[in-house]
């Protein structure tokens, strides 16, 4: 029987809690998303080239007020509309700043926080990390489309900022989301874990990769892991999903059942990979390997694949 995202509970994954109301079938209604930019208690997420900028507190809050927002030099012609909070109706929009983080760091007034910190170190409630991670997917994509892909003429926001649209020649370009597969697989007691050499000292986790045209998700499962691992594999199960916000990617967590052992490197993804079994990984999730390899934090659906074979929840 395949799992649902339910056997997996209890889970710790960062960015799942996204609870606003987009309120999408309004985006294209100026008159409505002007009301709710004038509203007292609208909030602005605000970003630079590559971190959340809040107001410096001792207790983080995610969002400015709109006339703070202007002063610290968002435009608020190019503001996206995130979505509205369902318990109170505060309406959420996100902006970037023109301003590097080295332009914003000397400032004490402000606080530059990448998403990864304030996930693991839980400096917000996890319902804030989803529209966080919303924020964050979508300003990193205007800041990088800002010119029409199919005549190279700059390109205006529309929809609310869910879409930009060329005047020279009517073309029409959404946010991208990639999907990426991310698998857990095993052989009977062992687990199949890779060290990219991107990852910090010692961790080993899943493997992974970007899904291309034409695949399905179990197809990519298997070309990755013969691609990374020359593992080659057969039975897929999709289990959960995370959405990834670095910048825009949503993880496919799958377990897949090895049909061949004997592990072989080709190309250059992977600097280690092994096959661990139960006893090994046990050690690297209670910091006791003996040679300090440890898995990826909880706020990652990698660690919920491992937590959940260990456990016998996939």
């Amino acid at each position: 029987m395949q799992a649902s995202a339910a056997d997996l509970l209890p889970m710790e994954m960062s960015f799942l809690g996204n609870s606003l109301d987009r309120q999408s079938t309004r985006r294209g209604d100026r008159a409505y998303l002007s009301g709710l930019l004038n509203r007292p208690d609208t909030q602005v997420v605000l970003s630079s080239d590559r971190t959340l900028v809040f107001a410096a507190a001792e207790t983080l809050t995610i969002g400015h007020e709109l006339a703070a927002a202007r002063t610290l030099g968002a435009n608020p012609d190019e503001l996206v509309f995130l979505g509205l909070r369902p318990e109170t109706g505060q309406a959420l929009f996100a902006g970037t700043l023109p301003y590097s983080d080295e332009d914003l760091e000397p400032r004490s007034d402000l606080q530059l926080v990448d998403l990864r910190t304030l996930a693991l170190q839980k400096l917000l409630p996890p319902q804030d990390l989803g529209p966080l991670a919303q924020a964050r997917a979508l300003v990193h994509w205007h800041r990088t489309h800002l010119f029409c892909s199919r005549c190279g003429e700059k390109s205006v926001m529309a929809e609310a900022g869910y879409r930009r649209d060329c005047p020279a020649c009517g073309g029409q370009h959404f946010p991208r989301t990639d999907p990426c597969v991310i698998m857990l697989i095993t052989d009977g007691e062992r687990a199949l874990l890779g060290r990219p050499a991107r990852l910090p000292e010692g961790i080993y986790t899943t493997l992974a990769g970007f899904m291309e045209p034409g695949e399905t998700v179990e197809q990519a499962v298997r070309r990755e892991t013969l691609e990374e691992s020359g593992i080659r594999v057969g039975e897929v199960r999709l289990i959960a999903n995370q959405p990834w916000p670095f910048p825009a990617n949503l993880m496919i967590g799958c377990t897949g059942t090895a049909l061949s052992s004997e592990i072989e490197i080709e190309d250059d993804e992977l600097e280690a990979c092994k096959w661990c079994d139960r006893a090994e990984v046990r050690q690297m999730m209670s910091g006791t390997h003996p040679e300090g390899h440890r898995i990826p934090p909880s706020i990652s659906i990698a660690y919920e694949l491992i937590a959940g074979w260990m456990d016998g929840r996939i």
